[in-house]
């Protein structure tokens, strides 16, 4: 069960938490804060697309182990610092995120239109969405860096003494209060000296399936993993109406939440393609006709493994590097946003789920953590060995002497 339960929630990602939010799909709801109109269709697209990228990529890096992950977690820490990124820098962010093409005053209507969106999402489900920004005490912070991630990402700004003992414990209080209690601890006690700034994003889910499993068709079964081995594990079973599809390889269900707003797509890949071929060939057109072959259907058999999976904390350099934005880990990275000579120093992330039969718990943090680059070398001249010397004439170059120095 351990290895190969990804086949179950591969599809989960965050895109359960986008189900219900296709742009231009009506205007303002009651009492709502946020305009569906104004979450543009090419950022989806983008964050979509960014999901099944990461996700390639974490399976290509963790393939006999499970892999759960919050997309959106990810991609709202690093939009969050891409608010201050310039050049080339940001241009590797843009392509690894999804966002080329998208001009940064839509992108950032529509992340706050997008967060203010999922947190109204159903009053039957409870979905938590919060951002913060920890800066190292004294830290001259770009002001239009930090008043775009209040206003638009809802990001709380505290300026904190790194090198007190608590501070660690303080920042990891927040991620732990504001995953309900889910994800303890992300950052480690001392930190280093050369830390300036965290940007964390934290997501809290917990919803009902609107057509609970019965606990008294839950049996013992047992999970053939990918590797050929066998797991006893508790399968939940369900007969009769289910929103079930298939096509070309696959077969999939969903299964509602709430209201119906959001739900979790389970996707099993035909018998003879292996778990890893199925997730290489996953992408935004593949996930459409997922959804689309999707409808409800009757006498459908439907089981499916209680389980729970934590995943992480797990470093997302390598991923994020082998996307196309290496160059923000690197010592030329553009930064100016924020302030000179900082880069990402590393990009954490952890995520757990319980699947049970009355509904799903979620919880996922991401830390992007920035710190102090090495200092670009000033340019020296140092003749401590030997060199050539030239007399010229400026006006016409005519070199008037010209000589070696080898030894004194």
């Amino acid at each position: 069960m351990k290895k190969r339960l990804t086949i179950i929630i591969s599809m989960i990602l965050t895109v359960i938490l986008l189900s219900g939010c296709s742009a231009g799909t009506g205007s303002f709801s009651e009492n709502a804060d946020y305009d569906l109109d104004k979450i543009s269709r090419d950022t989806v697209e983008g964050n979509t697309q960014f999901a099944f990228d990461i996700f390639q990529e974490l399976d290509r890096e963790d393939g006999e182990e499970n892999i759960f992950i919050s997309p959106l977690s990810i991609s709202t820490a690093l939009t969050m610092t891409y608010q201050g990124a310039g050049t080339t820098t940001k241009e590797g962010m843009a392509n690894a995120l999804g966002y080329t093409g998208i001009d940064d005053a839509r992108l950032n209507e529509s992340y706050q239109n997008l967060i203010r969106y999922l947190g109204q999402i159903d009053k039957k489900v409870e979905l938590n969405i919060g951002n913060s920004l920890w800066i190292r005490e004294g830290e001259d912070i770009n002001e239009d860096f930090l008043n775009v991630n209040k206003e638009i990402f809802d990001a709380s700004v505290t300026s904190l003494d790194f090198s007190e003992k608590t501070a660690a414990d303080e920042i990891n209080q927040w991620i732990f209060d504001a995953t309900n209690k889910k994800i303890e601890k992300m950052i480690d006690s001392p930190i280093p000296p050369d830390v300036v700034m965290y940007l964390i994003n934290a997501i809290y889910f917990k919803g009902d399936w609107t057509d609970q499993f019965d606990k008294k068709q839950t049996y013992q079964a047992q999970f053939h993993a990918g590797d050929g081995s066998t797991h006893d594990v508790m399968m939940m079973s369900k007969n009769g109406k289910v929103e079930y599809g298939e096509g070309d390889g696959f077969k999939a269900v969903r299964l509602s939440y709430g209201s119906g707003k959001a739900a979790m797509y389970c996707v099993l890949p035909k018998e003879d393609e292996s778990i890893h071929d199925f997730i290489s060939g996953l992408d935004e057109a593949q996930w459409n006709k997922i959804r689309a072959s999707i409808s409800e259907k009757d006498d459908v058999q439907l089981r499916l493994p209680r389980f729970k999976m934590e995943y992480g904390i797990k470093n997302l350099n390598d991923s994020l590097t082998a996307l196309g934005m290496g160059e923000a880990f690197s010592d030329t990275a553009d930064f100016s946003g924020i302030r000179e000579d900082i880069c990402i120093s590393r990009v954490l992330h952890k995520a757990v789920i319980e699947v049970n039969e009355e509904g799903s718990e979620a919880a996922a943090a991401t830390v992007v953590e920035m710190q102090e680059c090495a200092a670009v070398e000033p340019l020296t001249f140092i003749a401590d060995r030997p060199f050539v010397f030239m007399i010229a004439d400026d006006e016409t170059g005519t070199i008037l002497f010209m000589g070696k120095m080898c030894q004194v």
